[in-house]
């Protein structure tokens, strides 16, 4: 899949309201520059974890090696491609 493609793939129920990937980085980007020195990289939506709402979406997809539990939490997930991936679709925005 190209970048393009990655971004504009679905989201689940999320804390930014974002329903693509490509949504949720600006999301995220809008309210880092909105909140400026009140911004809160670890609670940008309200809660923590927001990362896990990304690597979630990249799993589902088989974009990253990972797995659900019995209620679809990430239980595992390779952060160092996760990592990867994210770097380079946030260069691609």
């Amino acid at each position: 899949m190209t970048a393009s493609e990655i971004l504009d793939l679905p989201m689940n129920v999320n804390d930014a309201g974002a329903t693509t990937l490509r949504d949720y980085f600006k999301k995220l980007l809008l309210s880092l520059w909105v909140e400026g020195e009140g911004f809160s990289g670890k609670r940008p939506f309200g809660n923590s974890c927001w990362d896990m709402e990304i690597y979630t979406t990249l799993v589902e997809h088989h974009l990253i090696a990972g797995s659900f539990d019995e209620d679809f939490y990430v239980e595992k997930v390779d952060y160092e491609a996760g990592n990867r991936l994210v770097i380079g679709l946030i260069e691609a925005l």
